[in-house]
């Protein structure tokens, strides 16, 4: 698919939903958001999935999921629940809910929900990655920093997108050989000389700090 994921987010309090919406759009996926039924239909033609808040509806939110399915019978479907026994959330499934998230819960563990459903139901990856002022386009193979070409190479960019997808995580250095070099018997250094040529290229001033050595184990970017 050449564009980007798009998912709807149905019944969300303003609040919550600006906060959502941003972290979805830095993501890379689009947003819509709407309130009611009479809102629906005009995007599940184009829609890749749903995101339902049931604490937040003009009717109740179980009952929503039996209508998307009768209009889409395929579109994945979140529901997004609080105070909810274990009988309503086995209701949730058997209306055809594809995942329950029971607040709270973190943004982070949502987006590995989405992307995970996305990938089971379309086998569908990411085709843009952002992080801070760095836009990758995984189809294209082609990056920008402040909406500037950085010329990348193979490796370079395989690297970046690598870590931009595991950010905040230590990563040992023979899981980043393995994944991104596919050979753990390369010498452990050509990580680091890989690394600075790199923030060469995308933070040549160190103003970012993206990248910290972790003694022993391997490294984090954040």
């Amino acid at each position: 698919m050449n564009t980007l994921a798009k998912i709807m987010i149905i019944g969300e309090d303003e609040k919550l939903l600006e906060l959502k919406q941003l972290h979805l759009l830095k993501e890379g996926f689009e947003v819509v958001n709407v309130d009611s039924l009479l809102n629906v239909e005009e995007h599940l033609n184009n829609l890749h999935l749903i995101l339902i808040n049931s604490s937040n509806l003009n009717i109740d939110g179980i009952d929503f999921i039996g209508y998307i399915r009768e209009k889409d019978s395929n579109i994945p479907i979140i529901f997004l629940a609080e105070n909810i026994s274990e009988k309503e959330i086995i209701e949730v499934f058997a209306h055809g809910a594809d995942d329950c998230l029971v607040k709270p819960f973190t943004l982070r563990e949502l987006v590995c929900k989405i992307k995970a459903l996305l990938k089971r139901t379309y086998g569908m990856k990411q085709e843009r990655l952002v992080h801070h002022n760095i836009v990758m386009d995984i189809t294209q193979r082609t990056c920008t920093v402040e909406e500037v070409d950085a010329e990348l190479t193979k490796i370079e960019f395989d690297l970046l997108s690598f870590f931009i997808q595991h950010k905040n995580m230590i990563l040992e250095r023979e899981y980043i050989l393995e994944s991104v070099w596919h050979d753990t018997s390369i010498e452990k250094r050509t990580i680091n000389v890989n690394i600075n040529r790199l923030l060469k290229k995308i933070d040549p001033n160190n103003k970012q700090n993206y990248f910290t050595a972790v003694r022993g184990i391997g490294y984090r970017f954040g």
